[in-house]
């Protein structure tokens, strides 16, 4: 059963997101790119109220992902990464993006805080930030 409406397409643009925003970090990396990514189409809280699907949460502006911004984004998405789209479609959710809606690559270490979030860990290069149950309910929603 999927977390978030969506169809073939949207599969492959989340799938294209992943790679772009994290493929030098791996299948986990990516897979934590899209737990962000259904997070904030889930959320409606804080900057993602009016993010009600796959195609607005990819292209979101201002606050978006910065790989849409680049010719790889644009290429087609892969088997491999279109299978790993559908496991967080599914609900699978990996530590430390379970709850993030946010993650950035810092110079060094990952700030306790990043824009009043509080950091929920890193994974490689990247840092993620998690709202607050009170702030963004949605986030924290069974499935």
């Amino acid at each position: 059963m999927a977390v978030l409406a969506h169809n073939e397409e949207d599969v492959k643009l989340l799938a294209r997101l992943m790679r772009a925003e994290a493929e030098s970090e791996g299948k986990l990396g990516m897979l934590l790119v899209g737990n962000v990514g259904v997070n904030r189409a889930r959320a409606r809280c804080l900057d993602f109220k009016d993010i009600t699907s796959i195609k607005r949460m990819v292209f979101q502006s201002p606050g978006g992902f910065e790989a849409t911004q680049k010719g790889y984004f644009y290429q087609r998405a892969r088997p491999q990464e279109i299978e790993l789209a559908r496991k967080v479609l599914k609900g699978n959710r990996y530590n430390p993006g379970e709850f993030a809606l946010w993650f950035f690559e810092p110079s060094g270490a990952c700030p306790p805080q990043w824009f009043n979030q509080w950091n929920s860990g890193r994974f490689k290069a990247h840092c993620f930030y998690t709202p607050t149950q009170e702030n963004c309910p949605g986030v924290y929603s069974t499935f």
